[in-house]
């Protein structure tokens, strides 16, 4: 479904909102997507935002208005609009540059143009070339190039007259005709169709006599170069948005369901939330789900950018998408369709690529009036060179050059394309940005805090370090105290139990297991009495050295318990949220991009002081109940600080919400991620520094862009007007702007 409908509202509140997205046909320029934008916000009730470089327009209207009228308003502008039809379930085997029937149409209109004109402009350039009577092959060959190759232009220049505009296809359509309607002027009425004609090419608009002069390389010359301008264009537009549509082709076709215990093969869309399905080694994971037979190593690479597979066993989630690299599965479907990681992460690319930055709405509003200055600026230019030179030749040549040179299209695609580029690399790697506006949120920021519990640490409870007393053997202190705690459901007795059963082996048995409140638990286990608990609160005074060894754990802010057995101490167990192996190398990424870190947590003091110091963060805001945690980052606002808040779980959503940008850890929780402005897809703190970097270097190329698009435009237009282009050379240099533009921005798929 294309168009979705908000939840219905309460009978004060307003009305229920529609949105629908439209492809748009037949822009050729910004100051076309200005255009189609405008219309539609006229009316009632409407908003929209068009982007040229996607060609799809994201509107938002009210009840009583239908899609239909949408579209009609579009129509009536001059353009043509529909809904996304569904996308195909195989590739066909065409090459995704030419997989669009418009670019492949473009390249055979811009092939045959090409082998015309080369002849034309060839015989104006050289001299030696031309012969008696060249001048009419040269209208022989330029012709069809005039006429046909650059019917596209106007066509549509056409199609905005009748509706009172004016585009970058007028000023290429007046030009082009201006030039070949001179030409056919001075052949058949002049003196350009004399036998002996010689015509020497000339870069400036000097010409003696205007009745012996032909502008024919010009006419079919510019139609060539902004022919292959607009193909290349599009070619890399669509290489632009190839990280998406690759992001939405990941999916499984076909999975094998498991039903009334046999094995069949469907559609991967006909799965439901509860069937079970198997995956075998090599194939994709169908959508996500919970691992409730086998275990294997799963390949995430393409949805989180790690490259390590990661082990999953019975109870662990797994996402659509990934590949089962190990052995077989059995996975119970929890999320289909729209709901899973997949098609979260492909909408809110593709949302992020239909926005528009305050940079772009700029952009947008100059190239609406653009097309109708650059009229005037030619008209002006032919009249004052006509008025102090009375060079009729010289007039016509400066005022083409200016309607060729001027083109808004190096400015329209400056931003989208740099967008779209940098959007569909960050979810290559992980990083899915929102939207346009929080890249120049990245740009502001010079403080981070860090939610310490799923974040910075683990969050889990792990056993850190063993201290025996002399004599004691470590092995069997862990066998004991692990099958002891075994019998327990408390974080820290799950801890130790794993990591005894992970350093020491499997483990015994425990029998006449008790749980004695507020100091620990005791059992037999082989023949042992043993006890696992507190310091001091089962066992009395300890050893100096399990002393010294307990008080040191409980100052490093971990969780110290003793175990015993037949009466006596036999070592201290430290047990902590394990601190990331990444989260160090993060926070000093973090300070090497300019921001400071502060670490924010529930946690007491001691415990989040000694993970700052862990790795490396001075600041420490502790003991911060979760409601007040958007408190904390206000509070940091306050003090003249543009925040940026990390976190993954529910009570870090309302901080994620205040804070100037809100990066979510996409191993959190739903709410989490709503919230955030960036969502970085695995857990790993580092990805934090990738996004900001990705987002600042993106934001760079786009004011890279438009500083070229606006800056190519101030100077060119002056040397046109002043005479000191040809035609010919203005055509080229304009459709070198917007490859140019499109070529820097492709330049983001190479971050790493």
């Amino acid at each position: 479904m294309t168009s979705t409908t908000a939840p219905e509202a309460s009978t004060t509140g307003p009305p229920a909102l529609s949105e629908v997205e439209l492809l748009i046909g037949g822009m050729t320029c910004a100051s076309c997507a200005a255009r189609v934008e405008k219309k539609l916000n006229r009316m009632d009730g409407v908003t929209a935002t068009v982007n040229y470089a996607t060609e799809k327009a994201r509107i938002t209207y009210p009840p009583g208005t239908e899609v239909a009228d949408l579209i009609g308003t579009v129509v009536r502008t001059g353009y043509t609009a529909e809904e996304p039809a569904p996308p195909r379930d195989e590739d066909d085997g065409t090459p995704a540059a030419e997989a669009d029937p418009e670019t492949a149409a473009l390249r055979r209109r811009l092939t045959v143009s090409a082998l015309l004109a080369l002849p034309v402009v060839l015989l104006a350039m050289v001299p030696p070339l031309q012969f008696d009577n060249w001048q009419w092959l040269s209208l022989t060959l330029a012709a069809p190039v005039v006429v046909w190759g650059a019917a596209p232009f106007h066509r549509a220049a056409w199609t905005n007259l009748r509706h009172g505009a004016a585009t970058m296809d007028t000023l290429v359509s007046v030009g082009t005709l201006a030039a070949f309607g001179w030409s056919l002027w001075a052949l058949f009425l002049g003196d350009a169709g004399m036998p002996g004609m010689r015509h020497p090419f000339e870069l400036t608009v000097a010409r003696a006599d205007g009745a012996s002069t032909i502008y024919l390389e010009v006419a079919a010359g510019v139609t060539v170069f902004i022919l292959l301008g607009r193909y290349l264009e599009a070619r890399s537009k669509r290489r632009a948005g190839a990280a998406l549509r690759a992001l939405m082709e990941l999916g499984a076709k076909d999975v094998t369901v498991l039903r009334e215990g046999r094995e069949v093969r469907v559609p991967a869309e006909r799965l439901a939330v509860g069937d079970r399905f198997v995956v075998r080694p090599g194939e994709k994971i169908a959508t996500d789900g919970t691992v409730i037979e086998g275990f294997s190593a799963v390949d995430a690479s393409m949805l989180t950018g790690e490259s390590v597979p990661v082990d999953v066993t019975v109870g662990d989630g797994v996402t659509g998408a990934t590949v089962n690299a190990g052995g077989r599965l059995v996975v119970e479907a929890t999320r289909i369709g729209a709901d899973t990681q997949l098609a979260r992460m492909a909408k809110l690319v593709e949302e992020a690529q239909n926005g528009k930055a305050r940079v772009q709405r700029l952009a947008d509003r100059i190239s609406g009036i653009f097309v109708p200055v650059v009229l005037l600026i030619a008209a002006g230019t032919f009249g004052l060179w006509l008025g102090s030179t009375g060079d009729t030749v010289a007039a016509f040549t400066a005022a083409v050059a200016v309607l060729i040179i001027a083109c808004p299209c190096a400015l329209g695609l400056a931003t989208p394309t740099a967008l779209m580029v940098g959007t569909g690399r960050g979810a290559q790697l992980g990083i899915l940005i929102k939207g346009p506006e929080v890249l120049e949120s990245t740009r502001r920021v010079d403080t981070v805090v860090l939610d310490k519990t799923g974040t910075v640490t683990t969050g889990r409870m792990t056993l850190q370090e063993v201290h025996v007393a002399e004599g004691t053997d470590e092995r069997l202190l862990l066998r004991l105290a692990g099958a002891l705690e075994h019998a327990s459901e408390h974080p820290v007795a799950r801890a130790i139990a794993a990591g005894a059963e992970e350093r020491a082996g499997a483990l015994p048995r425990a029998e006449h297991f008790e749980n004695v409140p507020g100091r620990g638990v005791r059992g037999r286990v082989e023949g042992h009495e043993v006890a696992v608990g507190r310091l001091s609160e089962l066992f009395g005074e300890l050893p100096p050295e399990l002393a010294r060894a307990g008080d040191g754990a409980e100052r490093d802010g971990r969780t110290a318990v003793v175990v015993g057995w037949d009466g006596a101490a036999r070592g201290v167990l430290a047990v902590a949220d394990a601190v990331k192996e990444t989260s160090a190398e993060a926070v000093r990424e973090l300070r090497a991009l300019g921001l400071t870190p502060v670490l924010l947590t529930g946690d007491n003091r001691t415990v989040a002081e000694a993970v700052a110091r862990t790795v490396g963060i001075d600041r420490v805001i502790a003991e911060v109940l979760p409601e007040d945690k958007a408190d904390v980052v206000r509070r940091l606002q306050d003090e003249g600080r543009s925040v940026a808040m990390v976190g993954d779980g529910v009570n870090d959503a309302a901080a994620l919400a205040v804070a100037d940008l809100g990066l979510a850890l996409g191993t959190g929780t739903d709410a989490a991620i709503e919230a955030g402005d960036l969502t970085l897809v695995r857990g790993d703190l580092r990805v934090a520094a990738d996004a900001i970097r990705l987002s600042r270097r993106t934001l760079g190329t786009i004011k890279g862009n438009l500083v070229w698009a606006f800056g190519y435009n101030v100077a060119a237009l002056p040397l046109a007007a002043a005479g000191l282009l040809n035609p010919m050379i203005a055509g080229a240099a304009m459709a070198f702007s917007s490859v140019f533009v499109v070529t820097n921005s492709l330049r983001l798929r190479a971050f790493h």
